[in-house]
This record gives C-alpha cells, sequence and structure tokens, in this order.
C-alpha cells in the first residue's frame, strides 16, 4: 500500500510540475508549435478547464493554476498522513 501511495504522490507532484511549466509558457507565449508547451497544456487543460469556467477573472488572471496547486498540496498532505 505504501509504494501505491509513494507513485500517487509523485505523480501529483509531476502534474504540479507540469502546471508550473504551462504557467511560465503562458507568460513567455513561445511558438505554438513548440513541444513542450503542446504537451503542457494537453496534460494540463482536462483539470483546468473545469475549474477555469467555474472562477471568474480578475482583472484578466487566470487562478485555475493556483486552486490546482493548493488542491494537490492538500492531496499530498493528506496522504502522506496514510504513509506514517
Amino acid at each position: 500500500m505504501n509504494l501505491i501511495l509513494t507513485v500517487v504522490i509523485y505523480a501529483i507532484q509531476a502534474f504540479i510540475v507540469i502546471v508550473f511549466i504551462r504557467v511560465i509558457f503562458s507568460w513567455l507565449s513561445p511558438y505554438p508549435t513548440n513541444v513542450v508547451s503542446r504537451l503542457a497544456w494537453q496534460v494540463t487543460e482536462p483539470v483546468l478547464g473545469p475549474i477555469r469556467r467555474r472562477l471568474p477573472l480578475v482583472s484578466g488572471i487566470d487562478f485555475s493554476p493556483l486552486v490546482v496547486w493548493l488542491a494537490a498540496a492538500i492531496l499530498i498532505g493528506l496522504l502522506r498522513n496514510f504513509l506514517t
């Protein structure tokens, strides 16, 4: 059971890194055919899209990555409690 929880925690952490990459690319606006940018968008959009539709834009800023990051941090904390 510990191995499964550890793998899930690492997967969530990897997802957080991909969300961070997407946020950085949104600021830099790389060429649209950039493979890394497109991969980050395809991996994160199924999670960020529904959250973005429910959150209002505040001065044109998308807070869905922040919400995902907070939820992932809470989930990782809960999963680590099961490991001990």
